[in-house]
């Protein structure tokens, strides 16, 4: 885990590109139709992964502003009130935290996401945001709640393992 805020920004860029990344080949896949085909997302191509990290490199800053701003804050807070680090497993206090900044973050990013995609580019009118915003959200919770346990923070805690290796004490 990060020790000091260098290797917080560091472990917080790799988590929200880790995250944005994933949604992207996600959303994009969904965007050009691999799912109506059939097989689903079994068809996808490899220019799906391409335009993925386009829209990545964008989405990815948006996920490091919020869960800095509030995400972070608000899933540690929920976990705290939960758990206690003294008496719980670390690794369930840690998968409560992730899942409670899940929650924040999902919501969050579908109404960026929304507003960006639908209503600037694609322009869908204001007065269906809230819709828009609904459906969005429930297309993306699964995929980032998923994501996020299975793929993003395990690979970030790998990743950040391998940038900072803690120095073993002797017994």
């Amino acid at each position: 885990m990060p020790k000091t805020r260098t290797q917080g920004i560091i472990f917080g860029l790799i988590m929200s590109y880790a995250m944005a990344y994933g949604m992207e080949v996600y959303n994009v896949a969904i965007k050009e139709g691999v799912t109506l085909s059939a097989g689903g997302l079994s068809n996808m191509t490899n220019g799906v992964f391409l335009d993925a990290l386009i829209e990545a490199s964008y989405m990815g800053i948006f996920v490091f502003l919020i869960s800095n701003l509030y995400g972070n804050r608000f899933g540690g807070a929920f976990a705290a009130k939960h758990t206690d680090p003294q008496r719980d497993n670390p690794y369930v206090c840690q998968l409560l935290r992730q899942g409670a900044t899940v929650a924040i973050m999902c919501p969050s990013m579908s109404l960026i996401a929304s507003v960006l995609f639908n209503v600037i580019l694609a322009g869908a009118p204001v007065y269906q945001l809230p819709a828009i915003w609904v459906g969005t959200l429930l297309k993306n919770f699964p995929m980032a709640f998923f994501w996020n346990f299975f793929a993003a923070a395990p690979l970030t805690y790998w990743l950040f393992g391998r940038l900072f290796p803690e120095k073993q004490t002797a017994d």
